[in-house]
């Protein structure tokens, strides 16, 4: 298998870094509007990009402030068992934030789709961190 791996500091302390990817409210704020779900282990999310995707994840691993792990469970792309993670630490007074996308066995199309996206909405986090303005897909300040 071949991961997306991306590696970034966030000027937060990590419990709001946490939050912003474990609270349904906070991630409609910089990843996608369309966010459903109770974020414990074992539970369902759902992420839907509206007239695009819908996703289903359930979360396989949940320590707070520490890490969150996301398994797909279904999709209408050939992603379901592909596992989305982020885990964190402190840095240098920082937030280090390691993400990682496993699942893929090339690097085709859809990997180099999937890399520039998570990259993306990375950035998106660390803005609606720093400023409390992210470009949640479906929001109006989404970059398309």
């Amino acid at each position: 298998m071949i991961p997306i791996k991306h590696l970034m500091h966030i000027n937060v302390k990590i419990e709001e870094v946490f939050s912003a990817i474990s609270d349904e409210n906070k991630l409609k704020e910089w990843y996608t509007t369309g966010v459903v779900g109770n974020f414990e282990k074992n539970k369902i999310v759902s992420f839907e990009f509206v007239n695009f995707a819908t996703f289903k994840f359930k979360i396989i691993a949940f320590e707070p402030n520490q890490s969150i792990h996301f398994e797909c469970i279904e999709s209408e792309w050939d992603n379901i068992g592909h596992v989305m993670k982020y885990d964190l630490d402190e840095n240098d007074g920082k937030t280090r934030v390691r993400y990682s996308y496993e699942g893929f066995s090339e690097m085709d199309d859809s990997y180099s789709n999937m890399n520039f996206s998570s990259g993306k909405y990375l950035e998106s986090l660390r803005q609606y961190c720093q400023t409390g303005v992210g470009e949640a897909f479906g929001s109006p300040n989404y970059r398309s």
